[in-house]
C-alpha cells in the first residue's frame, strides 16, 4: 500500500517533456463539436465560399481529434482559462450570431 502512495506521489512530480516533432500545424476557422458517451469529437476546418444562391456556407473540414470525456474537459477548461487570460489582455470577443451576408453582385 505504502509503494503505491509513494507511485502516485512520484507521478504527481514528474516533469512532462512535450515532443513535437512530429507536429502538424492547421488552421481553421471553422470548429464543430459532435459526441456519443464514449468520445468527443472536434471537427476543424476552413469556411471556403458563401453560396448565396442556395444559402449555403461551404466549410471544407480538414481534422479531427477525437477524445474521451475526460480528456476532453480538460481541454474545454484549459480553451476557459485561456480566453478569459486573452479577453483580460485584449478585451471581450464578440461572436457573431447571424449567418454572413451573401457577397454583393458587381
Amino acid at each position: 500500500m505504502a509503494e503505491k502512495k509513494e507511485e502516485k506521489k512520484e507521478r504527481a512530480n514528474a516533469q512532462i517533456k512535450w515532443n513535437d516533432s512530429k507536429i502538424n500545424s492547421t488552421y481553421a476557422n471553422v470548429c464543430n463539436v459532435i459526441s456519443s458517451r464514449e468520445e468527443v469529437s472536434l471537427l476543424f476546418g476552413m469556411n471556403q465560399r458563401w453560396d448565396a444562391e442556395n444559402n449555403e456556407l461551404v466549410i471544407e473540414l480538414s481534422d479531427r481529434i477525437v477524445l474521451n470525456p475526460f480528456a476532453a474537459k480538460r481541454v474545454a477548461l484549459l480553451l476557459n482559462n485561456v480566453i478569459q487570460q486573452y479577453e483580460a489582455k485584449f478585451g471581450d470577443i464578440v461572436l457573431e450570431t447571424e449567418a454572413p451576408a451573401a457577397p454583393k453582385a458587381n
